[in-house]
This record gives structure tokens, sequence and C-alpha cells, in this order.
């Protein structure tokens, strides 16, 4: 203790902080949240996203769900029709104009469908991105691609302990119920769910797969010291590329090898019971919608594959006639028409697109009978 003559300071009993009263806690906690809510909104009008009518998302924005979610409101606005489903719809091996999408618009003679197609978007990964990121798509007309080729083995179907390619996993449920291959820690699975419930942390996933090339800041900077990464925020979206992904030649050309598919029965596939649930989460926000089973390359598969094929097919139009659901399941193209497995040339699209709109269920769901 000091002497009452003792000139020295008193030491201070409190850090040199500010002290704020509960009232101004909660007051500065307010002013925080609504910056975090505000931030991703105004963002939108700093980066102007151009959707000319060939638009697809950026390959390399596969997984930048912040991005999706704001085509799909921009899409519903100024499109008749979405095209919603995986790699098959997005376009591979054709350039953005070659895809079914805008085939159905060069037909149609107007931009009437917006090509939604997401590369890797299994049934199960689909689910989650319309379930969580999807709500734009509202009171809309849409085409949903069914690809039974997630359904063509128990690596496919997510029921194996070990997948080549694990698509999505941020989309795919994290807990319940449990997928074998994903292997995430719990805290990274929480990370997820904080993740779909802030826009803020979206957005900020989002700038980084969108202008820092997927890394954090300081990685980023690590590895561009003579960057500004606020010049490289600011520089605008990657524009999608105009070029095909794959070269474009057909299945028999590339030495593509004849398939032999191990096919989980419909009633216990996993990705079947998403699909559902995706076509039923469509339904419950007021969408009209229209499968389109495949065309899938039967020529590249077995003879015993074929056959299990064609049944399990069979048996996901008898379900869609049982739930009273527009579609159409074509016959397969012609063999030079694939690209592979599920993945049509330009041609095919053409035939495809063709098809489509002249057939009556089409026409019936697209309201002009």
């Amino acid at each position: 203790m000091n002497s009452p003559t003792d000139s020295r300071p008193e030491t201070p009993t409190t850090a040199n902080a500010v002290l704020l009263s509960p009232v101004e806690c909660l007051l500065a906690a307010g002013i925080v949240v609504a910056v975090l809510v505000a931030l991703p909104i105004l963002w939108e009008a700093v980066e102007p996203l151009e959707t000319p009518p060939a638009y697809r998302m950026p390959y390399a924005l596969s997984e930048d769900y912040w991005l999706f979610e704001r085509y799909c409101r921009q899409a519903a606005r100024g499109a008749k029709t979405l095209v919603l489903g995986d790699s098959a719809i997005w376009g591979q091996y054709v350039t953005p104009d070659q895809a079914l999408p805008q085939q159905l618009n060069a037909l149609a003679g107007e931009t009437r469908f917006a090509n939604l197609g997401v590369n890797g978007m299994h049934p199960v990964a689909l689910a989650g991105l319309l379930e969580h990121f999807g709500s734009g798509i509202r009171d809309c007309r849409v085409i949903l691609h069914c690809n039974l080729l997630w359904t063509a083995s128990p690596e496919h179907d997510l029921q194996a302990d070990e997948v080549d390619r694990f698509n999505h996993p941020r989309l795919v449920p994290q807990f319940v119920p449990r997928i074998p291959c994903y292997r995430a820690t719990c805290s990274e699975r929480l990370g997820v769910l904080v993740e779909r419930a802030a826009p803020c942390r979206r957005w900020a996933r989002h700038l980084r797969l969108a202008h820092l090339g997927g890394d954090d800041l300081p990685a980023w900077t690590v590895e561009h010291p003579d960057r500004s990464p606020v010049d490289a925020i600011l520089a605008g979206l990657p524009a999608p590329s105009g070029r095909t992904r794959h070269k474009p030649i057909s299945w028999r050309d590339a030495r593509v090898p004849i398939a032999d598919y191990d096919w989980v029965d419909l009633s216990s596939s996993r990705q079947w019971e998403y699909f559902r649930r995706a076509l039923e989460i469509l339904e419950r926000r007021g969408n009209r919608v229209f499968v389109l089973v495949g065309p899938f390359n039967e020529y590249m598969l077995t003879k015993a594959s074929r056959l299990a094929y064609a049944e399990q097919k069979r048996r996901a139009e008898a379900w869609l006639r049982e739930q009273d659901i527009a579609y159409w399941a074509p016959s397969a193209l012609r063999s030079d028409l694939y690209a592979d497995a599920s993945h049509p040339l330009a041609g095919g699209y053409a035939r495809l697109a063709a098809g489509l709109l002249q057939h009556p269920a089409f026409i019936a769901f697209d309201g002009r009978e």
C-alpha cells in the first residue's frame, strides 16, 4: 500500500479497455449483426452478375453456393423454365450454347430456359442445395433431370465406405443419416451447419472461391506477395468459359470401356430417395416440375447391366406415373451422340431438345396445348 506521502501513481485495477454496460453490449451486438447481414446484400451492387442467355455456372465455382443462390433468384425472374440437374445438364462436352437449355431456347425462338445444371450434383447433394440455397426457385416451371447413373453402384449411391470422388460434401446431411464415405470431423460438420444458417459465412466463402482461388486471406497473400487482395476481390466475377470442359468426341473414339454396373435396387437406393426429396422440395414451393429421365448410354453396358438398367428405368417411370408427375423417358440416342455414360454431345442435345418440345406431356406442362 502506498503511504500518504508516496507520489507514485496508483496501479490501475482494470484493463485499458472500453467497459460497456449490458445495454451497450446489446447495442454493439445488434450493430455487428446488422453489418454482417447487410454486407452480402450490399455486395450484390458491387459485384454485378451478368447472365446472358447461354449462362451456366463457371466450372471453378461449382461449390459456390452463395453464387448459385443469387443465380437462382435472377434466373427465376428472367426465364420461364429452369433446367436443374448435374453435369449432363451443365454440358461437360459442349459449349454453353450447345447444352440442352440453350438448344431448347434456339428451337423455341426465345430465351425461355435457364441452365441451372451444376457439375457433380448428385441427388443427395441436390436435395441439400435446394433445401438450403434454392429458395429462390419458387412458383416456377422446372425441368428436373433424373440421371440414374447415380444408382449404378454402391459407390455412386454413397453406400460404400470408400468412393473415388465424393462431390459436394457440404450439401449432404452432416450427421443423420450417416454417409460412410463422408469423413469430416465434428467441428467441420458444425462449421457447415453454421454456414448454411449464416449468409455472411456463405458470402465470405464466395469471396475465397471467386476471387482468391479458394484460399483464405493469409494463404493468398503468401502466394501473391506482390498483389493487393482488395484489387483481387474488386476485380469482378470470373466469366464463364465459352469452351468445352472435355474434348467433344464420342465414347467409342475415346475408347471408353464397356461397363458392367452393379445397380442398386431403387427400394434401398439413397440417391433415389433424395431425388424424390428434391422433387418434393420443388413442389412444396409451388413449382410445376417435369422430370426428364436420362437418356442413358445403354450401348456401353454389358448385356446383363443393360437389362438391369432397363428394370431400373421401368421402376422409376412407374413411380413417376403413380405420383402423377409429368415426365419423359426417351429411348437411348444414337451411339455416336454420347461422350460417355450419361453426357451427350452437341448433336445429342439437339435431338433431345427437339424430342422434348414435341412430346405431348411436355407440351401440356409448357402450357402450349
